[in-house]
């Protein structure tokens, strides 16, 4: 037993001993030999609403207090450089591995260690830095090593801070020796409104604002702050009336009386002001006692006494009343006024937190118009949205670096006058100034080095946002980075952003899509409330492929895709389709959803999903049709099947470009298909027949009847294709039966050609020259082909007509296509059976037969490819052939 708690006394005294030395050592790794050792100061605050207390501890950290900050991007650092200029801060360095990242801060304290490289002699500048997007948060100056220092007055930080209410705080630092007392107005409103703050007359009671000595505090249009001393004497606006001009309502003290003693009424000073993030800050000093007995009220800092607040809407100067002058607040009590009792000497900090205003934007907007051109020049950086900035920054309008708001389908033109070392761009790049040279990478929408310019010479850049462009984009200059700002993308309206649309069944909904080289952009838009909204591509809803758009539960909108393939909700399938740019809302009810697909979907060919055969053939009318109903999910039921459906669907011609609905266009193909079956399986074959097997017919008139029906063949093609082609508002080369009558077409007309290039016969008893029978090779082969490549074009029309219209007495017409056929082939074989015979009985002497043709050379078999040879044979065998008249006719 001993022997354990002599063992555990010493293994826990080891432990000790190793604890100490460790921590001894880890302190002895930072040293103090540094002047700047117990340097204290606050941030200046640039962003974000930052403030806070940095005090140096030693050579290697640092700590900071009562820390204020909203939320930055993902890589905010502290940062070091040399001075605050935008080269010098721009190529400064982080010295910390800490990361305040996606964090508001909320009056916080923590130390900071310094990197193992860096030393306090190397900065000059310490900052709050936001590395994605180069900006200045907040910062403050170092002394030099060895030199008195005085640090610039931050004018962020007071005393003391009170809630007014929850967007408005005042703040404040007593100086009751030298009689003043210095008070920080701060609240997150609009650009114009005011912020007053100011004490109630101590005798009044109820009518607290009645005598109330208050400071106004405001911006004007240019942005300067501004703050005047107020007297209240009514519950109105500052009025003058009666023939004496005398003064009634909220006015500033100046209007009452111009000068009492000879000293100026107004007594408050302003000290400071500016807007960050959406939120207004004035700083202003006044005395506690002044020598305005009249007009002022005393404050005695050791007694709680009454103050009154409220915001509201500031009035600009005008022809009659030539100052700001403050309207009716207008809220609700605690919101836009109110009261509270306060002492001035107590130390009160009841504001947690920075104020983080709903809208932080304060630039110019500036929203663009087809019909009127921005023009873009350059100027010096005064208020630039992203603090650090060069010294010239771009302007749109004369206004320095707005938002730009743009629709997407309308037209923005720009007239670049930057000069010629500034060219504009828009680019998918928060810093600009060409992302490539900082190994990052962008997305440019339009623009680039061409669009230079100056005022005599202006370029014209027109940029045309789309659909697919992000709702945030920037404009910037490509040869410097942050230059420019932001762009606002917002939809315009569908008709802009698609070149087509039409109205489906009932005109309850409408189909938009654009169509581009490999893919189709669709939108659909209930025309009525609903809780959700679907379209589908087919003749039903059953055996469909449906997209649905809803919104679900979070007010998020939503889109899925489905089979259908019944009637029941056991029966829509979901499905994976390559949908990209997909958005839906609901605005009053009424749903919109769009998105981008392939033609194609990307399937490897054994993938067997339903999405997989999707396919979308633009040349050929797309079958559509909808439903809505009240709810939707993504496990349906009976409950949230569709409550009101199309009646019929609506085929849809992609390739138009128009915005009506496709009519049935089954009788003009059926037109068109007869008079090609008329050629192709009738005409056409005929002449080929009269030519093989007519020859033996006294005279020519086998060469008549092959002239006239190849012709007549001819002639009713090109007859149907034009009826086709005017019919269907084009010609599209896509499907495989356009393939095949394009090249049986050019095969048809070939022949003429070939016919009127024959070469001169040979006289009788002559041999055939080499032309001559490569003609007759030629003439033979492609009428052939002709006939087959007719064939196929005849059978894929069929196939084409039944995917066009389900198959819709498609299958009867095709069996009794291929019956014609055979039939033709029948007859074929029969003909040259006895064309055959023929030959060998005439061969052998047998036979009546009629001495027809003599003269005529082209009696000769040119269906036959060896009849030039056979020829040749029989002439060059020395026999003669005589050829024999019945004795009677």
């Amino acid at each position: 037993m001993y022997n354990s708690k002599s063992s555990l006394l010493l293994l826990l005294f080891l432990i000790n001993s190793f604890i100490f030395f460790c921590n001894a050592d880890s302190g002895t790794k930072c040293s103090n030999t540094s002047s700047l050792i117990g340097f204290e100061s606050n941030f200046t605050m640039v962003q974000h609403q930052l403030r806070g207390h940095f005090k140096i501890l030693d050579d290697c950290s640092f700590q900071v207090s009562r820390f204020d900050m909203l939320s930055g991007s993902s890589d905010v650092v502290f940062w070091g450089a040399v001075a605050v200029d935008f080269s010098n801060i721009t190529r400064g360095f982080p010295i910390s591995d800490h990361r305040l990242n996606q964090t508001t801060y909320k009056n916080a304290s923590f130390s900071i260690q310094l990197l193992p490289n860096v030393t306090w002699d190397q900065i000059k500048v310490l900052s709050v830095w936001d590395v994605t997007t180069l900006s200045d948060f907040g910062h403050l100056t170092l002394p030099t090593n060895g030199s008195d220092f005085y640090p610039s007055r931050v004018h962020t930080m007071f005393d003391n801070c009170k809630n007014l209410s929850g967007n408005y705080r005042v703040r404040w630092s007593l100086n009751v020796e030298d009689n003043w007392i210095e008070i920080g107005l701060e609240a997150a409103t609009k650009t114009m409104n005011y912020m007053a703050f100011g004490w109630a007359n101590p005798k009044g009671t109820k009518e607290l604002m009645l005598g109330a000595d208050i400071a106004v505090a405001a911006f004007t249009e240019e942005g300067r702050p501004f703050v005047d001393d107020f007297y209240i004497t009514s519950y109105s606006e500052c009025m003058l009336h009666g023939k004496d001009g005398s003064a009634v309502g909220v006015c500033p003290d100046v209007v009452y009386e111009n000068t009492t003693n000879g000293m100026t009424l107004n007594n408050t000073k302003l000290v400071y002001g500016h807007r960050r993030d959406g939120v207004s800050f004035i700083r202003f000093r006044k005395p506690l006692n002044s020598s305005d007995d009249k007009y002022d009220l005393p404050v005695n800092p050791t007694e709680e006494m009454t103050v009154i607040w409220a915001l509201g809407l500031m009035k600009p100067p005008d022809t009659i009343r030539p100052y700001y002058l403050p309207q009716n607040h207008g809220g609700p009590m605690m919101v836009a006024y109110g009261h509270l009792r306060l002492n001035a000497s107590e130390n009160v900090d009841d504001c947690f937190g920075p104020l983080d205003a709903d809208d932080k934007q304060d630039q110019d907007l500036i929203i663009a118009s087809a019909k009127v051109p921005l023009v873009v020049t350059t100027g010096e950086a005064l208020h630039y949205p992203n603090p650090p900035n060069p010294s010239k920054v771009l302007y749109i309008n004369k206004k320095e670096a707005p938002v730009l708001r743009v629709e997407r389908g309308v037209p923005v033109k720009f007239s670049v006058q930057t000069g010629h070392n500034v060219a504009l761009y828009i680019t998918s790049d928060y810093l600009g100034g060409n992302a490539t040279l900082r190994n990052a990478t962008e997305t440019i929408y339009s623009g680039g080095p061409e669009a230079e310019g100056v005022m005599a010479s202006p370029y014209e850049l027109v940029w045309a946002p789309d659909r697919n462009t992000p709702d945030q984009v920037f404009y910037q200059s490509l040869y410097q980075p942050k230059m420019g700002w932001r762009v606002e993308v917002v939809d315009g309206g569908l008709s802009d952003m698609y070149n087509n649309s039409v109205f489906l069944d009932d005109q309850q909904v409408t189909f938009f899509w654009t169509i581009s080289k490999d893919s189709i952009s669709i939108a659909a838009r209930g025309e009525k409330k609903s809780g959700y909204l679907a379209i589908a591509f087919g003749g039903e809803m059953v055996n469909s492929y449906a997209y649905v758009g809803w919104i679900d539960n979070a007010g998020k909108g939503r889109l899925n895709t489905y089979w259908i393939d019944g009637k029941d909700a056991s029966n829509v399938h979901l499905t994976n389709e390559n949908l990209t740019h997909v958005r839906c809302k609901s605005e009053n009810g009424i749903i919109t959803f769009e998105f981008t697909r392939p033609f194609n979907p990307s399937c490897s060919s054994h993938d067997k999903k339903k999405e997989c055969k999707n396919i979308l053939d633009p040349t050929t009318p797309l079958r559509v049709v909808w439903a809505m109903g009240a709810k939707w999910s993504e496990h349906l039921s009976e409950r949230n099947m569709h409550s009101v459906t199309s009646q019929r669907p609506v085929r849809v011609m992609l390739m138009r470009g128009s915005s009506e609905a496709e009519q049935d266009l089954r009788p003009v193909l059926a037109v068109h298909g007869f008079m090609m079956f008329l050629a192709w399986g009738i005409l056409l074959p005929g002449g080929i027949l009269a030519a093989r097997y007519l020859k033996h017919v006294k005279g020519d008139g086998w060469y008549q009847i092959h002239v006239y029906l190849q012709y007549s063949g001819l002639a009713i093609i090109l007859l149907a294709v034009l009826f086709a082609v005017a019919e269907l508002h084009g010609f599209f080369v896509s499907s495989l039966h356009v393939k095949f009558g394009i090249a049986a077409i050019f095969c048809a007309c070939v022949q003429p050609v070939n016919a009127y290039l024959r070469p001169k016969k040979p006289d009788h008893g002559v041999e055939a020259s080499s032309n001559r029978i490569i003609w007759e090779y030629f003439h033979v082969n492609v009428g052939r082909g002709a006939i087959v490549v007719g064939i196929a074009a005849l059978f894929t029309g069929m196939k084409h007509l039944g995917e066009r219209y389900k198959g819709e007495n498609v299958h009867g017409l095709s069996w009794a296509l291929i019956i014609w056929f055979l039939i033709g082939a029948l007859i074929v074989i029969y003909l040259e059976y006895r064309e055959r015979q023929r030959r060998r009985d005439r061969f052998l002497g047998r036979g009546n037969w009629v001495l027809g043709n003599v003269e005529e050379d082209d009696s000769v078999d040119l269906l036959n490819p060896h009849h030039a040879s056979a020829r040749t044979g029989s002439q060059n065998s020395g026999l003669m052939e005589v050829q024999l008249e019945p004795l009677s006719r």
